[in-house]
């Protein structure tokens, strides 16, 4: 296939327009709003009188189980991801893993409909698979951006990429706001139907769009053999890229600070409703604006940390990126104890959400050498990001079952974001490969 086909392009960023609905809709703003009212416990007056929640037998904080179910939900991934990109290079079935994925983490979403106050060990079940579903396509989608993007274009395409799964998400974020917030208006009967409904429209959302990109998404021939040992093919392919780079001293460099800093990242975007919800006491109409402004205005960042990259370097940046998460953090633990506050802290997150994932994507793609192993190397990418998630919301999860606020694991948050601007500067920028000198 040619690079740069800008039907296959735009094809390609139809996936984040399918497929960030969830990450916007489920795990940002209406799921952890929804699953904090089905697990709290009040009085007849209206009280809160307990936040403790019964799972398996075993007790929790309900914040904190759903911290570990999110947890859990990546280390299934970072545990099958690896091999199964090994067999999708050598099987040349990328886009059918993609697909498959896809379904679970859509139908997942489509189930959480059947999610209520009587039903808790279903629901959290239900966001494990969805989280799967979501975050397992996601390495085969990436491995394309090789593909079918030139190297000096790939920061745009990606930032294309992260800018329509905003605006996308955006979008049926309002329509599922106006059903919560006046029910009547569609003919439901109350807002908890409501959000039960809005879940159906991710999962409808998210299959439905994601037929473009599997329309127009080159399939691969498969370069094993008929009869073959594919398990055994999948292990080695994955050898190859693990001992590949073990010599690219820059890539390793690259991932070693990316997944310092990304877990800091990763935190923040799973954890930023429920702090505003508990710690904040923001109503829900607060909350919800508060996630519309770090949509909007993180599509301008992704555009605008592009734009930056071209003139001062990918790593350079990144390490400006990471220096505003720092601010953003210390300004969250010591000043924010008003929904106004929270606002302006919205603002300066989604200035760089977007810049940081959009430009931590592309600038892996650029430092990748000449393969076919796409689908390998991307999922070491996402094993490091599975493996920050799990190690981020494990060690968040645990400070706030410790602790009487959510304020104190926010400490942990900033020294990740040091150590990742450290590392950063760690990265050789005057050694970039040739095919990668912009980085």
């Amino acid at each position: 296939m040619e690079k740069g086909n800008r039907k296959v392009i735009t094809a390609w960023t139809f996936y984040d327009w399918a497929n960030s609905v969830y990450n916007l809709v489920i795990t940002a703003t209406i799921l952890p709003i929804y699953y904090k009212a089905v697990t709290i416990t009040k009085d007849d007056a209206g009280n809160e009188i307990s936040n403790v929640v019964t799972f398996l037998g075993m007790q929790f904080k309900n914040t904190t189980l759903y911290d570990y179910s999110l947890a859990f939900a990546n280390l299934i991934v970072a545990a099958v991801i690896p091999l199964l990109s090994g067999i999708a290079d050598y099987g040349g079935s990328k886009k059918k893993f993609m697909q498959f994925f896809c379904f679970l983490g859509a139908a997942s979403c489509s189930l959480m409909y059947f999610f209520t106050r009587d039903n808790l060990a279903l629901g959290v079940f239900l966001i494990v698979f969805a989280s799967v579903g979501f975050w397992g396509s996601l390495v085969f989608y990436n491995a394309f951006l090789p593909e079918i993007a030139e190297v000096q274009h790939q920061d745009k395409v990606s930032a294309r990429g992260f800018a329509m799964g905003y605006a996308g998400s955006s979008l049926l974020l309002i329509f599922n706001l106006m059903m919560v917030q006046k029910p009547e208006w569609f003919g439901i009967s109350d807002a908890g139907m409501a959000t039960r409904i809005s879940f159906l429209t991710v999962g409808i959302w998210w299959m439905g769009f994601a037929q473009i990109p599997f329309y127009y998404l080159p399939g691969k021939a498969a370069i094993g053999k008929s009869g073959e040992n594919m398990l055994t093919k999948g292990y080695q392919e994955l050898r190859k890229v693990w001992k590949d780079m073990k010599h690219n001293y820059v890539l390793r460099s690259y991932l070693l600070a990316f997944f310092v800093y990304n877990m800091g990242v990763q935190t923040v975007l799973l954890v930023a409703t429920l702090f505003g919800a508990q710690e904040i006491k923001m109503e829900t109409g607060q909350l919800i604006t508060t996630i519309l402004i770090i949509q909007f205005v993180a599509l301008l960042g992704a555009y605008l940390f592009s734009f930056v990259s071209k003139k001062i370097g990918n790593i350079r940046t990144l390490m400006i990126a990471v220096c505003i998460w720092i601010g953003a953090c210390l300004g969250t633990y010591f000043f924010c104890y008003s929904p106004t506050d929270f606002f302006v802290v919205a603002g300066f997150v989604g200035l760089v959400m977007g810049g940081i994932q959009s430009l931590s994507r592309s600038t892996y793609s650029k430092l990748l050498p000449e393969t076919d192993d796409h689908a390998s190397y991307f999922s070491f990418y996402d094993v490091t990001e599975k493996v920050c998630i799990v190690l981020g919301m494990a060690t968040f999860g645990i400070i706030n079952e410790m602790s009487t606020s959510m304020r104190k694991p926010i400490i942990m948050l900033i020294v990740f974001f040091i150590l990742g601007f450290l590392l950063l500067l760690r990265v050789p920028k005057g050694k970039m490969p040739t095919s990668s000198a912009n980085a």
